[in-house]
């Protein structure tokens, strides 16, 4: 499993506009083979920060997803709108392991 945690801070004026957008890339990310989980949050204290935790299969399912029709319109129409440039930061899925019996 591979998971990359997304930071963007988005300027004030635009946090409306990038979040109708993300909606849009959120419906497509979880129709995508390979994706098991694609979140999109608000940071509660600044409505201006926000985080996708992005859950693929493989590296391979999340490569496909930066040459996918809604990913690559959402990119696009969001690039001015954000106040520096997005941090993407991958993980190591320690737990839940899918070698665990529960």
């Amino acid at each position: 499993m591979i998971v990359t945690c997304v930071y963007v801070h988005v300027k004030p004026e635009a946090v409306q506009d990038f979040i109708e957008a993300s909606l849009q890339n959120h419906i497509g990310s979880v129709r995508e083979p390979g994706n098991l989980r694609f979140d999109f949050v608000q940071q509660a204290d600044d409505p201006c920060r926000f985080m996708f935790y992005e859950a693929y299969e493989s590296e391979e399912a999340a490569a496909a997803h930066k040459n996918t029709p809604h990913y690559l319109k959402w990119r696009d129409t969001v690039k001015d709108m954000m106040a520096e440039p997005r941090q993407g930061v991958k993980h190591i899925i320690l737990q839940p392991d899918d070698r665990t019996k529960w």
